[in-house]
């Protein structure tokens, strides 16, 4: 790929991530959790920010805007059903949208569930997904705006792209996802495998992403929800997939691991 891609740690335990046409130039963030860490690589990699693609409202993924379109200019994207709580936003967008960086085209997935007007980022030639908080590795976010089965099928949508298309999200969860999963899918050993892997990487305080649409399909229970040892394991055989993935959304909102 002629693209560059940085993944920033924002906040907390947010993501940002850079991603420059290196042919063009162009180079847009994806969220704005925190300015000031985003203009650091910027400014160390000598990238001038062209735009901002917004998946949600959420302030965590837009507080940090103002000084970025201050210092930059750059061009503000965003969902058109939550145009009016994201601060000076410029382009309004809706699903199946394109939106241009440069020479890459990202399409735009509608995927309601964690907020009402939530959308997702597909840029299909690069085969990068940035999907905000409606999918995380190993996880999902939290149906606040709309019920669980409305989330389930968003997240069905994306299930439907290419297996190695490359997965970043909007925060690092994984591990304490991965500590659930297991207690929901616990014969499945390419999930096992993969909880040791990420407390390996966490020990030694490195980020769990990108993940892969392929390694997410085979140990997210939250893309599993109509798999039938998923819904054996919760003691739900037979039970509607959608009402499988309340009950994983459930179990995830009270779980202490």
């Amino acid at each position: 790929m002629d693209v560059d891609v940085r993944l920033v740690p924002c906040l907390s335990d947010n993501y940002a991530v850079i991603l420059r046409d290196r042919a063009t130039e162009a180079t847009a963030v994806i969220d704005a959790p925190d300015a000031k860490p985003i203009e650091k690589v910027l400014d160390a990699e000598g990238w001038k920010l062209t735009h901002i693609l917004i998946t949600h409202h959420h302030g965590d993924h837009v507080q940090g805007i103002p000084a970025l379109k201050k210092k930059y200019g750059a061009t503000v994207v965003g969902p058109r059903a939550e145009a009016a709580q994201i601060p000076q936003i410029d382009v309004e967008v809706g699903p199946a949208d394109p939106v241009a960086v440069g020479g890459m085209l990202a399409r735009v997935i509608e995927t309601p569930g964690h907020t009402a007007g939530h959308i997702v980022y597909m840029f299909d030639a690069e085969k990068l997904l940035f999907a905000g908080d409606t999918l995380f590795a190993l996880g999902c976010g939290r149906p606040f705006e709309r019920p669980a089965s409305v989330l389930w099928a968003s997240l069905l949508k994306l299930r439907e792209l290419p297996g190695d298309t490359q997965l970043y999200c909007g925060h690092e969860y994984t591990l304490a996802n991965a500590r659930f999963s297991v207690t929901v899918d616990p014969k499945n050993k390419a999930l096992a495998k993969r909880l040791a892997d990420i407390e390996a990487l966490r020990a030694t305080g490195k980020p769990t992403l990108p993940s892969t649409m392929a390694e997410e399909l085979r140990t997210n229970p939250f893309l599993r929800a109509d798999d039938p040892a998923v819904a054996e394991a919760i003691g739900m055989n037979g039970a509607d997939a959608a009402a499988v993935f309340t009950e994983l959304r459930e179990r995830k909102n009270n779980f202490k691991g």
